[in-house]
């Protein structure tokens, strides 16, 4: 619970408007049923909102693992208006416009959005799917090499949460890290060694 509210407290810093406890309870209550994959309720929740973009962007999310593409649409757009540097609403709006069959406008915007985030590897992902679609495998290959090169940035990151977890006797949950960055490497690197030699310091201990 400390952590929920934790997150929604940098929320709020963040906007520009601030929501009163009624619309932040709601936030919190849609929240927990998002996560537990109930993602109608989650919009019904949220119906009435339209002046917090995180609560926006959370209906966006929910209707658009609904299937209702129309109305993720129209919330994705609102939270543009509020924040238009959003990547999630950008990126969701993206992928509701390429469902549509609206290729040209969802091309037109990944490219927008690969601009603001060259070194992003769920934007150079969905880059590399549109040249895909558009023939251009070279470019394709292009970013999915990009996108390789910056996994290992990300294999880092868990390499470090499995020392956390091991020194906070989380031995198992290390191990499953660890087994998760090893997986991200796109080739042999010298940071697959520590991978290995944590792992198996860990397991020799457990």
């Amino acid at each position: 619970m400390f952590v929920k509210l934790f997150v929604v407290i940098l929320l709020l810093a963040s906007c520009s408007r601030t929501p009163d406890m009624y619309t932040v309870r709601l936030y919190v209550h849609a929240n927990d049923a998002y996560s537990l994959g109930r993602f109608t309720e989650t919009a019904e929740i949220l119906q009435n909102i339209n002046n917090f973009p995180p609560a926006i962007m959370l209906r966006a999310k929910a209707e658009y693992f609904s299937g209702d593409l129309e109305k993720a649409e129209k919330s994705c757009r609102r939270v543009l208006r509020f924040q238009p540097s959003s990547y999630e609403a950008r990126i969701y709006l993206i992928r509701i416009l390429r469902e549509k069959d609206e290729l040209p406008q969802a091309i037109k915007l990944a490219e927008l959005l690969l601009a603001d985030n060259p070194q992003d590897i769920r934007t150079l992902r969905l880059a590399a799917e549109f040249a895909i679609e558009s023939g251009k495998t070279d470019a394709a290959v292009e970013f999915l090499d990009r996108a390789a090169e910056l996994s290992a940035e990300s294999a880092m990151v868990l390499l470090d949460r499995a020392r956390l977890r091991w020194i906070n006797g989380r031995g198992q949950d290390a191990i499953e890290d660890l087994s998760r960055a090893r997986a991200m490497l796109p080739w042999d690197t010298p940071l697959l060694r520590s991978i290995n030699n944590l792992e198996n310091l860990i397991k020799g201990i457990m």
